[in-house]
């Protein structure tokens, strides 16, 4: 049974456009093919097809990460299923160099790993991107040893109605994410997009586990390649998207963390620019020779101020768009505990706060679009926004 049948309104756009599938393969007609062959053309008038989704564009963050356990298929399903625009993944590899879909690399917290005695002695300490972890990582196990694993819920203290889904669903890898979208974008008659994020790039080169040139190849065998292909991607580390602009043409969006970070391949090459160098009109203009968009965190577009309330707006968003960039934030949330102290209904951090408002106030800076673990929620306050 798939996430649809669990979600109503989904499982009613679900059979609508198996309906519409239907109808096209009686006229001999793929609904994806057809929808990938407009996005190549454009619009008659040069319009990337990244620039025609709705704005604000909502993307679910590691699926519906809200209701289920993150980077799951029940996830991203359900997420597709309530109508968000994108559907984010996350891509770290196995040891025998399969891409699969998580956060991290440390599987500690996300799935069932501690509690599998014949995995025991794979706990490790290691360092990743300068930080000491103690867990498990993906890059010690077999795509076929990681598979047997299960996925569990993240943050159980925040959301304990997502544990009832804990060891329902495997570790995906990507291609199987490739396969999962081409069918269900059959079923739609339209192309699911998708957001991919390389992580931790200069690690796992340092390991002989390079993400750029097996993703390109899956991109390349999907389709998923060219300027007007349904896919965004993303790194923190800048060196990456610039990699990945030397083997596909998809557009490239580069994440941006808080202003004093530096990304990690610039602590490895020495370059002593940090985020609040690159959010300047001079660091976006270099990011705009290589990319269409930049993902900074909420707090670079409206800082907050000492006691955690919203502050005044930066130039971010105008700056950004002046060098003809689009901006995805990260991260809208429902609990009070990722909210804005101005936000926030009472005392518990699990319960929702009122992230309406807080969503109008971020939408109110023009911001292109937003990353979501709620995608239901952003996609109704976007829809307020539109005209």
């Amino acid at each position: 049974m798939t996430q649809g049948a669990e979600f109503g309104p989904g499982r009613r756009t679900l059979l609508g456009a198996a309906v519409l599938g239907a109808s096209g393969a009686a006229l001999g007609i793929s609904g994806t093919a057809q929808a990938a062959e407009s996005a190549r053309r454009g619009d008659g008038h040069g319009t990337p097809a990244y620039r025609r989704l709705p704005s604000p564009t909502v993307v679910a963050h590691r699926g519906a990460s809200g209701y289920r356990p993150e980077h799951t298929l029940g996830s991203y399903q359900l997420a597709l299923d309530m109508g968000a625009h994108v559907i984010e993944q996350d891509l770290v590899p196995t040891k025998d160099g399969h891409l699969v879909c998580r956060h991290e690399n440390d599987i500690t917290g996300t799935t069932d790993v501690a509690d599998r005695p014949e995995f025991a002695a794979r706990r490790t300490t290691k360092s990743v991107d300068g930080v000491k972890l103690t867990g498990w990582f993906t890059e010690d196990f077999t795509l076929a040893e990681l598979k047997t694993l299960r996925a569990k819920e993240r943050i159980p203290a925040v959301r304990q109605r997502n544990t009832v889904y804990d060891g329902r669903w495997t570790i995906p890898t990507f291609e199987e994410v490739l396969r999962w979208a081409e069918k269900e974008g059959r079923r739609r008659d339209r192309p699911v997009w998708l957001h991919v994020e390389t992580k931790h790039p200069t690690y796992f080169r340092d390991l002989g586990l390079g993400l750029e040139e097996p993703l390109a190849r899956l991109l390349r065998r999907y389709g998923r390649h060219q300027a007007n292909s349904p896919t965004f991607l993303q790194s923190f580390e800048p060196g990456s998207m610039q990699r990945m602009a030397k083997l596909v043409a998809a557009p490239r969006v580069v994440l941006l963390g808080a202003a004093g970070d530096r990304p990690w391949d610039f602590v490895r090459s020495g370059d002593p620019r940090t985020v609040a160098d690159l959010v300047t009109p001079q660091g976006l203009k270099w990011i705009s020779s290589y990319a269409q968009g930049i993902g900074p965190t909420l707090d670079l577009v409206i800082p907050r101020d000492a006691a955690g309330k919203l502050g005044k707006p930066t130039t971010l968003v105008r700056d950004a768009h002046a060098r003809g960039l689009v901006l995805h934030p990260y991260t809208a949330r429902n609990e009070n505990a990722f909210l804005p102290a101005d936000f926030r209904k009472g005392t518990d951090p699990a319960a929702h706060g009122d992230v309406f408002k807080a969503l109008r106030t971020y939408f109110a800076t023009g911001i292109d679009g937003i990353f979501s673990d709620h995608p239901d929620t952003a996609l109704l306050a976007a829809a307020d926004h539109r005209p």
